[in-house]
């Protein structure tokens, strides 16, 4: 039951947007929909989806979007509202923002890195949520 929610809040996107391999593009990228790259692709990314920069891709970008997923090489910061998986293939020059940072073995991240939560996740009320925490006894 799950699956069949995920597909079709995907395919309410549209469909996905493909720079395919051999493919050398140049200039400022806007979409709705998920985003593959598999070729080359110069300028900035913005997408309110998934963004893929495949295993043979290259991309010198500043790439914002909902979830990155990086296989290949990305020069350039990014901004992930969710989450940024850098695979064991995937290599990254750069800083980055994200809510979760996944770098698999043998991926790299050569860049700083910081974690912020969307302010949508309930996760805003973390300064008065530590006042709640036991605290330790002195003595």
């Amino acid at each position: 039951m799950m699956r069949s929610r995920k597909k079709s809040a995907r395919r309410s996107q549209g469909p996905a947007t493909l720079i395919s391999q051999g493919s050398q593009v140049e200039g400022k990228l806007i979409c709705e929909s998920d985003l593959r790259i598999d070729g080359q692709f110069q300028g900035d990314i913005e997408s309110t989806g998934e963004v893929t920069i495949g295993e043979l891709a290259v991309a010198r970008s500043n790439i914002t979007a909902k979830e990155v997923f990086i296989a290949g090489k990305v020069y350039g910061d990014v901004a992930a509202e969710e989450r940024l998986t850098i695979t064991r293939t995937g290599q990254m020059y750069g800083d980055v923002v994200a809510s979760s940072l996944i770098i698999m073995e043998g991926g790299v991240l050569n860049g700083a890195s910081r974690m912020e939560h969307q302010a949508s996740s309930g996760n805003s009320g973390t300064a008065s949520d530590a006042r709640h925490l036991p605290q330790p006894e002195a003595g």
